[in-house]
C-alpha cells in the first residue's frame, strides 16, 4: 500500500501553546514517560525506563552532536544577515569539513536575503588569543539554499573552532525564544559525539549517565549510529496529501559491528528517536538493493522517499528477509574492506509501512501534521490518537524539551 494519498489533515490535533515545553526540566531523567505496551497505556518517570525492557534486548542511539549553525553578520548599512549552515559543500565530508583550515563552503539558508545582494560580509572574532577576520561570500543557489564560501585569515584555526566561537546553537523555531547559554548543554544528548546536526535527536535528551548505567546493568546492549539531523526535520507538510511532500536528504554512518549485533539479535532492536528509526529502516532497504546488485557504491545505496512502497526495490523486498538484508550489508562491508558505511536516506515512514528492524521506540511527542507523527502512527497501526489524548489529559509536556514515551506495538 502506498501512503501517497494520506491526507495530512487526518494527523492533526489541538496542541495548546502552554503544553509546548520552552525549557527542559532541571533533571533530565525526571521527565514523564508514557508507556504504550501493546495497546495498554500508563505512565511513569523516565529514570524507570530500564524496568520496562527485557534483559538481552538491544537499543540503538543516534550519537550526532548539534553544531552552532547560526552565524550573524552585519552589513555596513547595519542590516543583520543570518547565515544558517545546512550541509557541507566543500569538503562534503562532515569530519573533513570541521577540520578545514582557512576556507570551506557550505550550503546555507540566508536570513534577510533581500538585503544581501552581492559582495562579501565580514566580522571580527577572537579564537583563543588570535584576532581573526571571518568572511562569507554568497555564490549560486543550490536545491535547498545557497552555496556560501567561508574564509578566515589564519590557517592554523579549524572551522570547528570558528563556529564554536561565533556560531549560535539553533534551537527549534516553535520554541519562540532566543537561544540561551544553558541550551549549549541541555540541547545535546549526554552521549553526543559526532558533530553535524542542526537539531538535536531529542528523544535522547532524557537519558543521563545514571540511566545508561542502569540499562547496562539490566543487560541491555547499547549500539550507536549517526544521522545528522537537518533543518528539514522542521519542514511542515504543506501539501494536502503526503505525495506532494519532499523528504530532505539525511546523512548516516553505521559501523559494521552494529550490523553484526543486529543479526545476533534476530534483526530486531529498540530505537531511541525517530532519527534512529529512519537510519535502521533504511539499512534494511540498503540490504534489499544489495540483493539486486551486490557491488553498489555508498552513494548508490541512497534510499529514495518512495523506495519502500513502489518500484523495483519494493518489489524485491517481498523476497528479502530482514536477516538476509543485513547479511548482504555485512558482505558489502567486507567486499569494500570498510568498517563504517557512509550513505544517505530520504525514507518516509507513514501508515502502510511495515517495520523490519525497529520493534519498539523511545520518542517525544511531535507536532501536529508532521511526518514524525506519521512515523509513530505507522508503528502503532493508527493508534496514535489514544496516545496523544492520554498525554494531553495527563499534563505531558510536548515537543523537543518535552516528555517521553516508550511505544511497544502489538505483534
Amino acid at each position: 500500500m502506498t501512503p501517497k494519498n494520506i491526507k495530512i489533515s487526518d494527523y492533526n490535533y489541538l496542541l495548546p501553546d502552554e503544553r509546548i515545553a520552552k525549557f527542559p526540566i532541571k533533571e533530565r531523567d525526571h521527565s514523564k514517560i508514557l508507556i504504550y505496551n501493546k495497546g495498554e497505556i500508563s505512565h511513569d518517570t523516565f529514570f524507570n525506563l530500564p524496568s520496562y525492557l527485557k534483559e538481552g534486548e538491544m537499543m540503538v542511539f543516534n550519537n550526532t552532536r548539534v553544531i552552532q549553525a547560526r552565524i550573524y553578520f552585519h552589513k555596513q548599512t547595519g542590516a543583520l544577515i543570518e547565515v544558517f549552515l545546512l550541509e557541507p559543500a566543500s569538503p562534503s565530508d562532515y569530519e573533513l569539513m570541521f577540520q578545514s583550515k582557512g576556507k570551506c563552503s557550505w550550503v546555507c539558508m540566508i536570513g534577510n536575503l533581500k538585503k544581501w545582494k552581492e559582495g562579501a560580509l565580514t566580522r571580527q572574532i577572537k579564537v583563543g588569543d588570535k584576532d581573526i577576520t571571518l568572511s562569507v561570500e554568497r555564490k549560486h543557489e543550490v536545491h535547498t539554499g545557497h552555496w556560501v564560501d567561508f574564509s578566515w585569515d589564519d590557517e592554523t584555526v579549524s572551522f570547528s573552532e570558528i563556529i564554536d566561537v561565533c556560531g549560535e546553537l539553533p534551537i527549534p523555531p516553535y520554541l519562540n525564544r532566543k537561544t540561551e547559554d544553558s541550551d549549549k548543554s541541555t540541547y545535546q544528548t549526554v552521549y553526543s559525539k559526532i558533530k553535524g546536526s542542526v537539531a538535536a535527536p531529542t528523544a535522547g535528551l532524557h537519558f543521563t549517565d545514571k540511566v545508561l548505567k542502569a540499562l547496562d546493568d539490566k543487560g541491555i546492549l547499547r549500539e550507536e549510529v549517526t544521522l545528522h539531523v537537518g533543518a528539514g526535520t522542521f519542514k511542515p507538510v504543506k501539501s494536502e496529501t503526503i505525495e506532494g511532500h519532499e523528504m530532505h536528504t539525511e546523512y548516516i554512518s553505521v559501523r559494521r559491528h552494529t550490523i553484526q549485533e543486529l543479526i545476533a539479535h534476530g534483526g530486531k532492536t529498540i530505537a531511541v528517536g525517530t532519527t534512529s528509526v529512519r537510519t535502521l529502516e533504511s539499512l534494511y532497504y540498503m540490504g534489499v538493493k544489495l540483493a539486486m546488485n551486490p557491488s553498489l557504491s555508498e552513494e548508490k545505496l541512497h534510499i529514495n522517499q518512495w523506495d519502500p512502497y513502489e518500484g523495483s526495490v519494493a518489489e524485491t523486498a517481498k523476497q528479502v528477509s530482514t536477516i538476509e538484508a543485513l547479511k548482504n550489508l555485512l558482505a558489502w562491508y567486507d567486499q569494500n574492506e570498510v568498517t563504517v558505511l557512509h550513505s544517505s536516506t530520504q525514507i518516509i515512514i507513514a501508515p502502510g509501512y511495515n517495520y523490519h528492524i525497529v520493534k519498539a521506540l523511545v520518542t517525544n511527542f511531535h507536532q501536529p501534521q508532521s511526518t514524525l507523527l506519521l512515523l509513530v502512527s505507522a508503528l502503532l497501526k493508527g493508534d496514535w490518537h489514544r496516545v496523544y489524548d492520554y498525554a494531553l489529559e495527563h499534563d505531558f509536556r510536548f515537543l523537543s524539551y518535552g516528555d517521553s514515551s516508550l511505544l511497544i506495538p502489538q505483534d
